[in-house]
């Protein structure tokens, strides 16, 4: 696909999809707190998310020193349970994976916008590189017009991205669960890519989980497809 062709589809009618990763906002390791930290996500876990599948599962890793604004409001509406009941309406080999903006129905819901966290958008704190697993923003051509949706990187060819989206975590558990995405039948979709699901993609839960060893906060999706 021609870079062209990408960046056209990534702005298309569904608040495009964007995404930012970086092998230095990657998860860093900590023995003086990992047990604490694993205790604490165990205890939030099994409080939350009895019946649903762990092998149905991920985790995102926010990394708020890169983009504060935008881990801030990806945690606020997990925690508010705006997730719940989305679906992953974009799913490109390859590319990403793309969700959190739209119903079962189809009924894209309204959150508010933030700024861009990106060097393009005059912010130079963000210096995560689109690679496989990186989560970010996706956006409109505004650049201050991200909300709730998202994108999960599948390719480390993706740093054509970099700095024009706000990348902000990163799928640290689980990624092969997002890899199944692409065994679900796709048909042409509004962006005229082979990217909709036929069988619904669905966020059932996404909840706050203990922190990693790092202190990273997290966030952890329960997906049924």
């Amino acid at each position: 696909m021609k870079l062209r062709k990408l960046l056209s589809t990534i702005v298309s009618t569904a608040c495009a999809a964007v995404m930012v990763l970086s092998m230095s906002s990657c998860g860093h390791n900590s023995s003086s707190t990992a047990d604490s930290s694993k205790s604490s996500s165990q205890a939030q876990e099994s409080s939350s998310s009895v019946g649903l599948d762990e092998n149905k599962s991920f985790v995102i890793t926010l990394y708020s020193e890169y983009a504060p604004v935008t881990c801030e409001n990806f945690e606020k509406l997990v925690k508010d349970g705006f997730y719940d009941g989305t679906v992953f309406h974009r799913v490109i080999e390859n590319f990403m994976a793309q969700g959190g903006g739209f119903d079962l129905d189809g009924k894209q819901k309204q959150a508010s916008t933030i700024n861009g966290e990106f060097s393009a958008n005059g912010f130079s704190k963000n210096t995560i590189s689109h690679k496989r697993s990186v989560v970010s923003m996706a956006r409109t051509t505004d650049p201050n017009s991200a909300s709730s949706q998202f994108f999960i990187c599948y390719s480390d060819k993706d740093t054509f991205l970099d700095g024009n989206y706000a990348a902000f975590g990163m799928v640290t558990k689980g990624m092969e669960v997002v890899d199944d995405f692409l065994k679900i039948e796709r048909k042409t979709g509004d962006d005229g890519e082979k990217s909709a699901p036929i069988t619904p993609i669905t966020i059932l839960k996404a909840e706050m989980i203990g922190d990693d060893s790092s202190g990273h906060h997290q966030a952890k999706f329960y997906v049924s497809f």
